[in-house]
Parts: C-alpha cells; sequence; structure tokens
C-alpha cells in the first residue's frame, strides 16, 4: 500500500512549474468560442447564401423588366444589330452569367442566341430565370416572339458569400479574443490575486507563527468561496495550534515514562534471548537420550559432506541399531526401555567425544554417528570398541535371541567421491551395511 508523504509543518514542498487557472479558464473560453464561431459562421453562412441567391434572383428579374421590351421591339423590327448591342448589354451586366435568347417564327425552327461573359464559368449553383418575350405591336394584339434565359453569374455569387464569411469569421474572432480577454482581468482581479496571497501565506507558515490571522486585501462585505476558504485557513491554523500543544504535553508524558520503558525491554530482551536459547538447544536435541537428533544431523551432515569434497578428507558414517529392541521393551516395558537408550547415549558420547565427531538418534533405536576425517578402517576400529563397550555393560535382555544382554548391529560406510554424489548415497551404503550386520546374525560390525 502507498503511504502519503509527511512533511513537517512550515516546511516548503519543492518547487514546481505553477500553472495559472486564469490562462487554463481563458483557454476552455477560447476553445468555447471556437466551437461556438464554427456553429455561427455555418448557420451565418447558409443564410448568407439563401439571402445572396434572393438577391441574385431579383437582380435577374429586374434586369429582365429593363431590356425585355427593348429586346421584344427588335425582334418584331426585326433589328438583327439593335438586338445584338441589347443582348451584349445584358451579358456585360455583372449578375449575369449567361444570355440565351430562343426566337420563335411561325412555321420555321427556332433560332438560338447565345452570349456569355468571356471570364465566366457557370455552374448549377447560380440562379436562373426564364421570360417569354411578347410584344404588342398595338392596342389589344400581343405576339409571342420567343424565349429570354439568363443565368447568374457564379463568381460574383462565391464572391459575395466569401466577402460576407469573411467578415463573419473576423467578427467572431474579435468577440471571442474580447471576452476570453475581459474573463482573465475579472478572474486575475476576483480570484488569482487572492489565491497567490494565501499560497504565500501557507508557505510561510510555521509552528512558531500560528497566532497570526490570514486575511485577504478585499471587501469583508463579501461573502463568497474566498471568504469560506479565508475561514477555513484561519480555523485550521487553531486547531493545529491546539493540536501542537497537546502533543507537546504528550511528549512530556511519554519522556518520563521512556527509561522505565527502557529498562523494561532490556530485561524482556534478556529473557527472550534466554528463552531462544534453550528453545534452540531443545529444537536440537533428542529430548530422551540428549543426543542431536533427527533436524541436527540433517543441517551437519550436508557441510561435512561438502567438506570432505572440496577437502579430499575421508567421511565415515555408522549406523548402530539395538538387536531385538522390540522385545525388550515388552518384556521391561517402555520405562525401562527408555533407560537402557539413555545408558546406550552415555556409552556413545564416552566412545566419539572428539571434535567434529556427531552421535544423533535417528529412529526409536536407531542410532548414526558422523565420523569427519575418519576412513573405513579407523572407523571400523571405533565400532567395535562401541560394541565391546556395550557387552561390558551388560545390560540383561533375557529376549535377546544372541545374547543374554542388550548388543549392536553397526554398519560402517565411508565416501567415496567418485561414486557418491550425495550424502544420501552414503547413508544408503551405511544402511546396507548394517543390513548384513543383521543378516549376518547381529552382534557384529559389518562394511
Amino acid at each position: 500500500m502507498h503511504n502519503p508523504v509527511t512533511r513537517p509543518l512550515g516546511q516548503t514542498p519543492p518547487s514546481k512549474p505553477v500553472g495559472s487557472l486564469g490562462r487554463r479558464l481563458v483557454l476552455a473560453t477560447l476553445v468555447f468560442c471556437l466551437v461556438f464561431t464554427l456553429i455561427t459562421v455555418a448557420v451565418r453562412s447558409w443564410s448568407a447564401w439563401q439571402a445572396n441567391l434572393a438577391a441574385m434572383t431579383s437582380e435577374l428579374t429586374m434586369i429582365d423588366q429593363v431590356f425585355q421590351r427593348t429586346l421584344s421591339k427588335s425582334i418584331w423590327e426585326m433589328d438583327l444589330e439593335s438586338l445584338q448591342t441589347q443582348l451584349d448589354s445584358v451579358a456585360q451586366v455583372a449578375p449575369v452569367g449567361r444570355v440565351e435568347l430562343r426566337i420563335l417564327r411561325a412555321g420555321r425552327a427556332p433560332e438560338v442566341l447565345n452570349q456569355q461573359r468571356a471570364e465566366g464559368v457557370i455552374s448549377k449553383w447560380a440562379p436562373s430565370l426564364q421570360r417569354m418575350l411578347i410584344y404588342e405591336p398595338y392596342a389589344g394584339a400581343s405576339e409571342t416572339l420567343g424565349e429570354l434565359t439568363l443565368e447568374g453569374n457564379d463568381q460574383v455569387l462565391w464572391q459575395r458569400l466569401i466577402d460576407e464569411v469573411a467578415s463573419i469569421v473576423i467578427t467572431q474572432i474579435i468577440q471571442s479574443l474580447m471576452l476570453a480577454g475581459l474573463i482573465m482581468w475579472l478572474f486575475n482581479r476576483s480570484v488569482t490575486v487572492h489565491v497567490q496571497h494565501i499560497a504565500h501565506y501557507l508557505s510561510q507558515l510555521s509552528p512558531a507563527n500560528l497566532q497570526q490571522t490570514l486575511r485577504l486585501d478585499r471587501s469583508t462585505a463579501r461573502r463568497d468561496e474566498l471568504s469560506l476558504l479565508e475561514a477555513g485557513v484561519n480555523d485550521l491554523q487553531d486547531k493545529l495550534s491546539v493540536h501542537l500543544a497537546q502533543q507537546r504535553q504528550a511528549e512530556q508524558d511519554l519522556a518520563a515514562h521512556r527509561d522505565r520503558l527502557t529498562e523494561l525491554v532490556d530485561e524482556r530482551t534478556r529473557e527472550l534471548r534466554a528463552a531462544n536459547a534453550r528453545l534452540e538447544q531443545l529444537s536440537r536435541c533428542d529430548p530422551l537420550t540428549g543426543l542431536a537428533n533427527r533436524r541436527h544431523f540433517d543441517e551437519l551432515k550436508d557441510v561435512e559432506f561438502r567438506r570432505a569434497q572440496r577437502l579430499g578428507q575421508p567421511l565415515s558414517v555408522l549406523m548402530c541399531d539395538v538387536d531385538f529392541f522390540k522385545p525388550y521393551n515388552d518384556s521391561y516395558g517402555h520405562v525401562q526401555g527408555d533407560q537402557c537408550l539413555q545408558g546406550l547415549a552415555e556409552l556413545l558420547k564416552r566412545t566419539f567425544a572428539r571434535a567434529g565427531e556427531l552421535v544423533a538418534r535417528i529412529g526409536g533405536e536407531e542410532f548414526v554417528v558422523l565420523l569427519p576425517g575418519c576412513d573405513a578402517d579407523n572407523a571400523y576400529l571405533a565400532a567395535e570398541r562401541l560394541r565391546q563397550g556395550l557387552t561390558t555393560l551388560a545390560i540383561e535382555h533375557r529376549a535377546s535371541q544372541v545374547a543374554p544382554y542388550v548388543t549392536l548391529s553397526i554398519g560402517v560406510a565411508q565416501f567415496d567421491p567418485n561414486t557418491m554424489g550425495s550424502f544420501d548415497l552414503l547413508m544408503l551404503r551405511a544402511d546396507q551395511a548394517l543390513y548384513r550386520a543383521k543378516h549376518l546374525g547381529r552382534d557384529q560390525v559389518a562394511h
């Protein structure tokens, strides 16, 4: 779990780059204004497009009204020169992109006259206007002479739209910048300067000046978030001052008991060390015989085995087993059996008392002897001394099938670096030797 880092009161934290809330507010306002500007520009551009289409349609209608009668008269009078001049005039008007005149004559195919601005490329976006040319040669008579088609100038239409959109964009950008500047100025004047003052005040705060009071340079009649923050800081200072006073009193009380507590800890530590030493001793000793137990033996066997490998020294193991011990227990009882094992343990201790030699009880009536620096021949002689010593004790054993007293079968094995890669193989060899001693009649040493 992550533990928060505590810092003593009054200690200034490491300086880091400081951002401006006003700048963030301005950026947020600019982003909003940008989105609002895009939406506004889109709406107003669509509206301007519709207005330009309507305006161009009105202009084409006015042009038609101006030239309709003169064109009709020229067609009626078959004045082709005047007709061409008027078509050229119509085509030169800015909103007009193309003029098409279809002259209708009875019994003849329509004659089509086209006039188009040289720089104009007409598209489907510009509006168009179609009017029938009707001429009244005399009152009460009318003749349809042709059809006039006026198509708007696409370049004029788009240029008008571009000019209006540019004006809209510039206006919106100016409004957004002015709004962002106003917000930043107001925020800096009403918030930022006071927050900076609070931050500076808190950075100078220490236990020595907790009695000072935070005062913001603003009207006391205002009741807003900054007023709540000011009151909260002052209230926190009061609580810290009370807490520190209580802490100093607690430290004084703690100092009064510190020496006594140290003495008690030292006393309990000594008792604990003694108890641990006794526990360690008990954990490594067999409680009945006082010999090393299986755990102690397992800890030392590998150490001696590696030493024999590293230094090339001999290492021998004796596996000892009391002959017919179960019948002994059945005949004399377990209490007498325990006394028999204790007597055998004392004999083992006396026989193998050299430094480095280890005697351990690994089973009910099984014992193992670890003999560092001892070859098989010397181990065999030591085993014979042990067996003869037990014979000298002459512990009665009427249930034995080999002697009237307690006897031992002993297996001897020596470490062979060429065939034994672990201590378990050495133990196996000693166990096999013990089995041979029992198989050959017990009360003897085998290797």
